[in-house]
């Protein structure tokens, strides 16, 4: 992978993490600031729910910020791109799909054969 194609997944990474982080930031100040009282019973039950829905997108988007982490570290040593299974060059086309994978198409598309036989 040359210099340019470095730069512009260190890009769309670090950008990933600064939308990431400015969307945490901005339910915390939702959360804070919502002091609503509901009289309609019905009306809290929604905003709980609701609540609790981004709650559970934020907790999936902090665990894809230590992925994206640890792909900038990953292009910071010069193994970003490479696959962890084979070693061989993962496709820039997969890269742009999913900047912080691991895994090349083969190696990938076997690990879910195999925990599709294991039933996972």
């Amino acid at each position: 992978m040359d210099a340019k194609d470095i730069k512009y997944f260190r890009e769309v990474l670090e950008g990933l993490l600064n939308d990431i982080m400015q969307k945490s930031q901005e339910t915390i100040e939702d959360m804070t600031e919502s002091g609503e009282i509901y009289a309609d019973p019905a009306d809290r039950a929604t905003a709980e729910s609701d609540r609790a829905f981004t709650l559970r997108i934020r907790d999936r988007e902090r665990k894809l910020v230590r992925k994206v982490q640890q792909a900038l570290q990953r292009i910071d040593d010069g193994e970003f791109g490479l696959c962890s299974e084979c070693g061989e060059e993962i496709g820039t086309a997969r890269l742009k799909a999913r900047p912080m994978t691991t895994l090349c198409i083969q190696c990938k598309s076997k690990q879910e054969e195999d925990e599709k036989v294991r039933g996972d």
